[in-house]
């Protein structure tokens, strides 16, 4: 993970997937698993594997690709199909009013969600503040793990977003398949 140099970093993997969390201030462990705790509101980068299958993980997984992946519109409906936990309410087809979504291909887009704007950038640890939120979205594999990065910068180095994606892009492309 490319990243500003001191910040500080905390990685978590389970069963619904891996988070690797890189902010510009300390982060507090106890708070990060507290139910109370809602995100980071500065600076901060994000980037998640999820790869789970079981309902809870799934949900937020299945959520994200239905607003931006429309090739895999069969794929989400499937999922909604016969069970309970995935009422069709749940799940909105098409991209968040407010984001600026560009398409590399089928299976990845970046984006970038507006200061002070719910959007894919806000589906993240990354709450909504008065900076936008850049990143990029990778599916992976069959069926598809989701990849997502959430980048917060400082406006002095706000330039280094399009760097950081484009290292998640080539880094996850080069994986074996």
């Amino acid at each position: 993970m490319l990243a500003p140099r001191g910040w500080y970093c905390l990685g978590i993997y389970g069963s619904g997937g891996d988070f690797l969390y890189v902010s510009s201030e300390p982060i507090d462990t106890h708070n990060i698993f507290a139910p109370k705790w809602r995100g980071f509101d500065g600076p901060a980068i994000e980037i998640s594997e999820r790869h789970s299958d079981q309902n809870g993980d799934m949900l937020e997984k299945v959520r994200i690709i239905a607003r931006v992946f429309p090739a895999y519109k069969s794929f989400v409906i499937q999922m909604m199909e016969g069970d309970d936990d995935f009422p069709p309410s749940e799940y909105p087809f098409g991209p968040y009013p407010s984001d600026k979504l560009t398409y590399r291909s089928s299976r990845v887009v970046e984006y970038r969600t507006p200061a002070l704007a719910d959007g894919l950038g806000t589906q993240s640890s990354l709450k909504k503040n008065g900076s936008p939120i850049d990143g990029v979205a990778i599916l992976s594999g069959q069926p598809p793990d989701l990849i997502l990065l959430s980048a917060r910068l400082p406006k002095n180095i706000a330039e280094l977003a399009p760097v950081i994606v484009r290292q998640v892009e080539r880094e996850i492309s080069r994986r074996p398949r």
